[in-house]
């Protein structure tokens, strides 16, 4: 194998995933985060969470979930709730329509490779970080940008015109 041959691999990995949200967007009229959004509240205790729980679990920053949960609570996919005796936090609950959204949705590329990755022994996995790192300091990717995130998510469009990458 030489270089070649690594560089076509990574543009599969990434047409795929670009593919992917693309179609994600255009079948269910939601981008990948925020499937992943309503996936977190579909685990979480009362199908339910803080804003700032969903943003630690999405890895993204404020703004950029307060957009997610902006657009899926126009579409009817959540809502926000008063938490009891304390007016000024908000809770975040999955409503009925986005549960049924989620049963209509797919499996994404994000959760099968979870699910495989899982699968690894700890050598394996180590392996694999050990080659990801090696690629993130050839691509000279910074380690402290504010909306690095654990899900594969899609196209790389800003916030500003969509959430395909960010939420």
């Amino acid at each position: 194998m030489d270089y070649k041959d690594i560089l076509i691999k990574i543009r599969r990995i990434v047409r795929s995933i670009n593919l992917e949200s693309k179609r994600v967007q255009k079948d269910f009229g939601v981008s990948i985060p925020q499937i992943l959004c309503l996936e977190y509240l579909k685990t979480s205790p009362g199908y339910q969470a803080t804003q700032k729980s969903i943003r630690d679990h999405l890895n993204l920053n404020s703004s950029t979930v307060t957009g997610i949960i902006n657009r899926l609570e126009k579409k009817g996919f959540l809502a926000r709730l008063p938490k009891s005796g304390d007016k000024r936090v908000m809770h975040i609950a999955l409503t009925s329509a986005g549960d049924e959204l989620l049963e209509q949705t797919p499996d994404l590329l994000q959760q099968r490779l979870d699910w495989k990755l899982k699968g690894l022994s700890a050598q394996e996995l180590e392996r694999v970080g050990r080659t990801l790192d090696l690629l993130i300091e050839m691509l000279e990717i910074e380690t402290n940008t504010t909306d690095v995130m654990p899900l594969i998510t899609g196209d790389l469009e800003t916030e500003a015109g969509s959430d395909s990458l960010s939420g």
